[in-house]
Order: C-alpha cells, then structure tokens, then sequence
C-alpha cells in the first residue's frame, strides 16, 4: 500500500485516485468523503426524495469501489461521478418500475383469473374476459399498458421484448378484442 506523502486534506482528487487505484483504503475513503455531498446532492435533485437518494448515493459509493481501477482520468472526476450517479438512479427507477409492474400484474391477474372480488355488473368484465382469450403475449402486453398504465417501453422491460415487439402484440391484441368484442354483442 502506498501511504500518502501529504495530510489528506491537501491531497488533490487525483492523487487519491491514484492512491486508491494503488489499493490504498485511506484515500478512497477520503475521496467517498469529500464527495458524497456531491453524488447525494445530485441524486436529490433526479429523484427529488432524501430515502431514495440516500440509497442511490450508497450504491454509487459500493460502484465507485468497483470502478475505480477503471477510471481513466481524461474528464473530470465529478463528471464520471456523475455520470456513474445518473446511471445509479436511473437502475433505480427501473428496478422500481419492474418491482411494481409485477406487484401490480399480479393483483391485475388476480381479478382477471377470478381469484379476487369483483362486482357485478362491471362493464370492464366483458372487455377483461375478452382480454383473457387472448395468446398469452398479446394478454399481457395489453394487462401491462392498459391495466397498469405502462408506457411500451416500460412494458418492454418487464416482459423483457423489445418496445417494437409490445407495440405489434398491443396492435394484434387490439384486433383481435375488435373481433371477440363484436362477436359477444359489446361493440
């Protein structure tokens, strides 16, 4: 381990970097602390919650360990810093994303399959029945945009196909539930 020539507080970012590229934890820990401010500050402002953005700048940080050894040193730390916070939130939104889309697929698939209450005399039964003949892909593009309101890129990602792919299936399912629709008398 290298140890550092000067008091941490006088050490520039690139000699931590250095040094803790080197395997030296006293200068990686120096570097987390003179800029966690900054990852947070950041993470604030994209996510606009002080929960959330404590666990982005915490995952930076864990990243930042990682990374470090690749950090090459042509920009600015702060910009790879940020760089690499941007990317942490955005994991996090997805990861949100998914984690509810599947919450809230269940629960849909649950009132769609019978397992939960629904009331009599709902008009979205005959459409939600119609919904259940549906090929499996096509039920769960059209579940996933218009039961739970997803974007088809965000329906994409859960079903894990690409954006064109939930279009084409929400485009067939559409005329197919045309047809199933007139064929039952509700359009």
């Amino acid at each position: 381990m290298t140890a550092m020539m000067l008091d941490d507080s006088e050490a520039s970012d690139a000699e931590l970097i250095g040094w803790a590229r080197g395997g030296d934890r006293g200068a990686f820990g120096k570097l987390l602390e003179r800029h966690y401010g900054f990852v947070y500050r950041a993470a604030y402002r994209w996510c606009g919650r002080k929960a959330d953005a404590e666990d982005i700048a915490q995952d930076v940080c864990v990243r930042l360990g990682r990374a470090i050894r690749d950090y090459q040193g042509s920009g600015a730390f702060t910009t790879w810093l940020y760089a690499m916070t941007l990317n942490a939130a955005r994991d996090m939104l997805r990861k949100r994303a998914r984690d509810t889309a599947k919450t809230d697929a269940y629960g849909a698939y649950a009132l769609i399959a019978g397992e939960a209450p629904v009331e009599a005399g709902d008009p979205a039964e005959a459409l939600w029945a119609a919904v259940r003949m549906l090929p499996d892909k096509q039920r769960d593009a059209v579940l996933l945009v218009y039961g739970e309101g997803l974007n088809h890129a965000a329906a994409a990602e859960v079903m894990a196909i690409s954006e064109a792919t939930v279009s084409w299936h929400i485009h067939e399912a559409k005329k197919r539930l045309k047809v199933l629709m007139r064929s039952a008398g509700e359009v």
